[in-house]
């Protein structure tokens, strides 16, 4: 009797509660996905900008970058296979794998043996368009992780054989580094490769409007003659040159282009670490904000599909060990407001003030040149001690036209223009501990459709995972 009564109690509960669970509304997957990668950026990197935006307005605190006020806020650790502190090679490919792996490597697993795909693989792989994009070469190691498979990030005409190979619909960047193999003269160029595989490849916006119509796969660089290395510096840039929002903006517009399954689209800011190797503080933040326009771009996609799409936003590693404070407690950012240039950019000036004036160059000639582009005995005032530094630069820089150079991983700068530089960000209290990566976290953002997901310990391998988990790959 008891398990008679049991087993209508059982039925009776199926009958009510199963129909109310089949009605229950179902998590939407994420059908469009935009993974951003600030190269370099660590937490201070991005306090460090939204701090400086505040004191640009006069007073002490925070002017939020959009993605700081997503929902999901988080950090990540980011070592490598072998290595506490990660290269951009190893850390794009756990960004992209979701694999750690070997300093220097490329989408391959840690003994070179074996490939490792990409969360952009499997969002093509599960029939979405796909775009990957940078503000650097489209071969340089983050963009690569995510379509090539080579032991070495250097191998750049490599990598760019394996782009065709990887059949994403959209890539864009400054250019290719090596686009012709040095070591074997019949190998074919890459752009005749491209073309050949069905990829229009657009240089600048002009041709941009007018091509990108038709192309059924594109690579869209800069304009022929531009650097192929990198766009410039925001700090640096003039009317006409290509920015990172221009190509999301683009690269939108161009993946939901008769497409009702989805897309995937990376986005990588990539001189935040180079000014970061620099540092210079000046440029990294306005690095920082170039890409929260670019950000800008898929918040306003994903105003229009809230529902749909996921917004992730990350770094690959921390360069440069910033420290905001000094010392004393305080800080004096908004003298960084008056460097109307990066330093590969002063650099060039000091050159150019040379050539013009025979090498015979004056303390004034520098310090009306100093004035002029960092706001120097004008809006930023110096100590006796910080004067005498820049005039022994200054004489070590003209004193022959052999005078060294400071090298960095991405750029060498005159004596001078790095003396300036360095007295500037001592000037706003911001410290630095190296031109090199670190192991510190790195910031996670998310919003969206899966966002939830992001939550709780994170390391970097973790974020492939779960973004292939919130768009159902």
């Amino acid at each position: 009797m008891k398990k008679t009564f049991y087993l209508l109690l059982f039925a009776w509960v199926v009958v009510l509660i199963l129909p109310q669970c089949q009605n229950a509304p179902q998590e939407k997957k994420a059908k469009y996905v935009f993974y951003f990668i600030g190269d370099g950026m660590g937490v201070n990197q991005v306090n460090g900008t939204e701090m400086y935006l505040a004191e640009k307005e006069g007073r002490i605190g925070l002017k939020p970058l959009n993605f700081t006020q997503f929902p999901v806020v988080n950090v990540a650790t980011t070592y490598s296979r072998y290595n506490s502190v990660t290269c951009s090679a190893a850390a794009g490919t756990a960004l992209a794998t979701g694999s750690k792996t070997k300093n220097g490597t490329i989408g391959m697993d840690s003994l070179h043996k074996a490939p490792l795909y990409s969360v952009a693989v499997k969002a093509k792989n599960a029939g979405k368009k796909v775009g990957i994009t940078t503000s650097v070469s489209v071969d340089h190691a983050t963009p690569a992780a995510f379509y090539a498979h080579q032991p070495n990030r250097s191998m750049y005409y490599e990598i760019g054989t394996d782009l065709p190979k990887a059949g994403f619909d959209f890539y864009a960047g400054a250019g290719f580094l090596r686009p012709d193999n040095k070591k074997d003269s019949t190998a074919m160029n890459l752009f005749e490769l491209y073309d050949r595989e069905g990829y229009t490849l657009i240089r600048g916006m002009e041709e941009y409007a007018n091509q990108s119509g038709e192309a059924a796969k594109i690579i869209f660089i800069q304009q022929e003659g531009s650097d192929q290395g990198s766009l410039p510096y925001a700090i640096d840039r003039k009317e006409g040159d290509l920015t990172l929002a221009q190509i999301t903006e683009n690269a939108i517009q161009f993946l939901t282009r008769n497409n009702d399954n989805g897309f995937f689209l990376m986005v990588e800011g990539g001189k935040i670490d180079w000014a970061c190797h620099g540092n210079d503080a000046a440029t990294v933040f306005t690095e920082v904000v170039d890409m929260s326009e670019a950000v800008q771009k898929a918040l306003d996609f994903y105003n229009q599909h809230p529902d749909e799409t996921l917004i992730v936003i990350t770094a690959d590693h921390e360069t440069g060990g910033i420290v905001l404070g000094t010392g004393k407690y305080a800080l004096n950012l908004q003298a960084l407001q008056y460097q109307k240039l990066s330093k590969e950019e002063l650099t060039k000036a000091i050159q150019d003030l040379g050539k013009a004036k025979g090498n015979k160059i004056s303390w004034e000639d520098v310090k009306n040149l100093l004035s002029e582009k960092l706001g120097f005995w004008k809006e930023v005032q110096l100590s006796e001690e910080q004067e005498a530094r820049l005039k022994k630069a200054y004489a070590s820089t003209f004193s022959s036209k052999n005078a060294k150079m400071e090298k960095n991983l991405y750029a060498e700068n005159s004596q001078l223009a790095s003396e300036a530089i360095r007295i500037l960000d001592a000037v706003a209290m911001v410290g630095w501990t190296s031109g090199g990566h670190s192991a510190g976290v790195v910031p996670v953002y998310a919003i969206g459709a899966g966002s939830q997901l992001f939550s709780g310990k994170l390391d970097n391998t973790d974020i492939p995972k779960k973004i292939a988990e919130a768009a159902g790959y």
